[in-house]
């Protein structure tokens, strides 16, 4: 894994290359993302230019045997540690080290239920164990093979329970030339003690931009459909390629469309619409009402006056200014959110789409048309 081909996070690329070439890596690091910002796919390119026989400028070389190696993550001096699904008490993650590099190697972005689906899972809970801390342990105590550096990236910590304590030693005072990379997505969930003796590399999440480039130049996307499927990934490229594996729908276009035939009380149209929804399957179902649900956030923000804050593509956000304008009061743009929010949890539940959109199309007849709020929504018309 090289810099160039992760995505975006060029000032964190900049302050890895920095820390090897001012010769002052600390010996534990732990890289704090949201999920989907790409900070695994960073912490593999950074142990591979510590290692590489021959460094560039900005880059490892990606042709030295150290490279070449770590390329198909099979250097003997990188070792991974990760929860898995442990049948027996004494299992480790080498025991499943090859669903690891396979999942990788195909995509290096992906989450905990993608991991789950590589493996026979069933209903058993994600765990680093104990058995794992102290093959972590007996790894690192070993002498390097080839490299200069002993590289160990342990992939969410959060799963380490107590059992955890096991590593403070190792982690306060490892062996000469030995590198721990912790990469996680949630600082509470961490053990204390691990964390004081850490330090803490924060990785933003990625920018609609970054993500929407992407989308247009590897998942063949055009601008205004990329635009909108960043906007909904919020920073999660995870998120960004299911939306993409789906089919893809114009969600802005539509979205509009049917709050405007509300506003405009066209029943017989809602209907016609609640019956095509129907039809698209559940996936795109939900990502059509967590769309809407994020557009009209935003235009909260305008409503409210915060319009330097909305994160919408230039088209977008010239729809959302003139549904702020003439259509929509932030009292309507709440109760709105309320019912698409209730809508996506009956969909996400197996309900029948037909009847959901049916159901959500009327209440917002009754909002945007009628002035009618839900229950809980306490707002005073002028």
């Amino acid at each position: 894994m090289q810099f160039k081909e992760i995505i975006g996070q060029e000032k964190i690329k900049q302050h890895l290359l920095q820390t090897v070439k001012e010769n002052r890596m600390s010996h534990a690091q732990l890289f704090l993302s949201p999920l989907g910002s790409g900070a695994l796919p960073l912490a593999i390119a950074y142990a591979q230019y510590i290692n590489c026989l021959d460094k560039k400028p900005n880059d490892s070389c990606g042709a030295c045997a150290s490279c070449t190696k770590y390329q198909k993550l099979i250097h003997p001096d990188l070792h991974f540690s990760y929860p898995f699904f442990a049948k027996k008490k004494e299992e480790t993650a080498q025991l499943y080290i090859d669903q690891w590099r396979k999942m990788v190697l195909h995509d290096v972005y992906f989450d905990m239920d993608v991991w789950r689906s590589k493996n026979d899972a069933a209903n058993k809970q994600p765990n680093i164990n104990i058995a794992e801390c102290h093959d972590i342990i007996k790894k690192l105590s070993y002498k390097a093979f080839e490299a200069e550096t002993k590289v160990l990236i342990m992939w969410l910590p959060e799963y380490l329970d107590k059992q955890g304590n096991a590593l403070l030693k190792l982690i306060e005072e490892p062996p000469a030339n030995t590198l721990f990379i912790l990469v996680a997505q949630n600082q509470e969930q961490i053990l204390t003690t691990i964390l004081s003796r850490t330090q803490i590399i924060k990785v933003p999440k990625l920018t609609v931009a970054e993500i929407s480039d992407y989308l247009i130049a590897e998942g063949g996307l055009m601008s205004q459909q990329a635009a909108d499927y960043a906007f909904l990934a919020d920073g999660n490229m995870v998120e960004a390629k299911a939306l993409v594996a789906n089919v893809q729908n114009d969600h802005s276009g539509k979205f509009t469309d049917w709050l405007r035939n509300a506003y405009m009380n066209k029943v017989p149209t809602m209907i016609d619409f609640a019956d095509e929804a129907a039809k698209w399957g559940r996936e795109n179902q939900k990502n059509f009402l967590r769309f809407g649900i994020n557009f009209l956030r935003e235009c909260c923000l305008i409503l409210g006056g915060a319009e330097e804050l909305v994160k919408l593509s230039p088209l977008s956000l010239e729809t959302a200014k003139k549904l702020s304008e003439k259509v929509l009061t932030l009292p309507m743009a709440e109760g709105v959110i309320a019912e698409l929010e209730k809508a996506h949890y009956h969909i996400e539940r197996n309900g029948n789409p037909k009847i959901v959109f049916l159901d959500v199309s009327l209440q917002l007849v009754k909002i945007i048309n009628f002035k009618i709020l839900p229950v809980g929504i306490q707002y005073i018309y002028n």
